[in-house]
């Protein structure tokens, strides 16, 4: 990745020993870049994090009100969930209402990281099933517009109805056509675009309850959604549903794979958008952590963001031995951008 910057130390004792670079970018709701840090045009692969987009077409297809849809479905539509018993009981019981079955999802199954749900697997000698994989909330959304639109099965197809509805909308949040698509561990293609490009979506759902069109409206619901029912959207000990949790609404946060991280603050209308180089969860959870402090909507001494902003390394033995924390240029001791 070309002029990505320091973001992330990790000291262990007075050696630093690791670091982790990347890009940030902070964007208001007409796209403006408000702070940046790296390159704004590195072309990424959203993951998880675009999951609010991709779920846009199930609104404004008329499909989840025609479903009748409460903000628990959108919710796990947006949701890369562990698997608990809270997320697929109501995931079953969504797809039960399509007519549809664990057998009419694509996303593959994934041994659930909920861990009561993983150690009563374990007891009953039972096997994990779709409804386990942690977007199958995302795929019971693709289901229920493909059933609303009529279109065959194979919805993870790039050239299915469903997959060109949402290619539409990412591109028209993100503000460019996409240079292409990979495809997710899910199956479903994750179409490129850049950090920038990320943010400026970011920001056009954190302005969006001021929007009165189809796009934002539908929008402003997903977000909405996502912050009434943060156990929903990840679960117990994720950061995803810890720091929404503490917030309280002041900010929507949604993680994705490879170091991705995406941040939607509807007071100010900013939007946030974080990619680590090496992937590394741990640093993205770190930079999300300091710029929320940094934009006045968290509390670097709340519990649940100091566990992000600025951990403590403890060995085997529970001996603290060092430190992981943001960079100074990105954290300017918490100072207000």
């Amino acid at each position: 990745m070309s002029d990505a910057v320091k973001l992330v130390e990790i000291w262990r004792g007075p050696f630093l020993e690791s670091e982790h670079r990347g890009h940030a970018v902070v964007c208001d709701d007409e796209g403006q870049i408000v702070a940046s840090w790296g390159n704004a045009d590195q072309i990424i692969l959203p993951r998880s994090s675009c999951k609010m987009l991709q779920a846009l077409p199930l609104i404004e297809s008329g499909a989840a009100d025609l479903m009748g849809l409460t903000t628990e479905h959108l919710a796990l539509a947006c949701a890369s969930h562990q698997g608990a018993k809270i997320h697929t009981t109501r995931v079953a019981k969504w797809l039960d209402a399509l007519g549809l079955s664990d057998a009419d999802l694509r996303c593959g199954t994934q041994t659930p990281a909920d861990e009561d749900a993983r150690n009563q697997m374990i007891k009953t000698d039972d096997t994990p099933c779709q409804m386990h994989n942690n977007c199958s909330g995302k795929h019971t959304g693709f289901l229920t517009v493909a059933k609303h639109l009529g279109a065959g099965p194979e919805y993870v197809d790039p050239a299915h109805p469903v997959q060109m509805a949402v290619r539409e909308a990412f591109e028209d949040m993100t503000g460019m056509d996409s240079p292409g698509f990979g495809i997710d561990g899910c199956s479903a293609p994750n179409f490129a675009t850049s950090v920038h490009g990320l943010a400026r979506a970011m920001g056009k759902l954190a302005g969006g309850t001021g929007g009165n069109d189809a796009r934002s409206l539908a929008g402003a619901r997903l977000v909405a959604a996502m912050a009434r029912h943060p156990e929903l959207v990840a679960g117990e000990t994720r950061a995803c549903t810890e720091m929404m949790r503490t917030m309280g609404g002041a900010a929507v946060v949604k993680t994705g794979a490879e170091g991705v991280f995406v941040g939607i603050l509807p007071g100010p209308a900013l939007g946030i958008a974080i990619k680590i180089e090496d992937g590394g969860t741990r640093a993205a959870e770190s930079v999300m952590a300091a710029l929320l402090v940094r934009l006045g909507v968290a509390e670097a001494q709340d519990p649940m963001i100091a566990k992000r902003l600025n951990p403590p390394l403890r060995n085997r033995a529970e001996i603290e031995v060092g430190f992981l924390r943001p960079t100074e240029a990105l954290f300017a001791g918490g100072a207000r951008l």
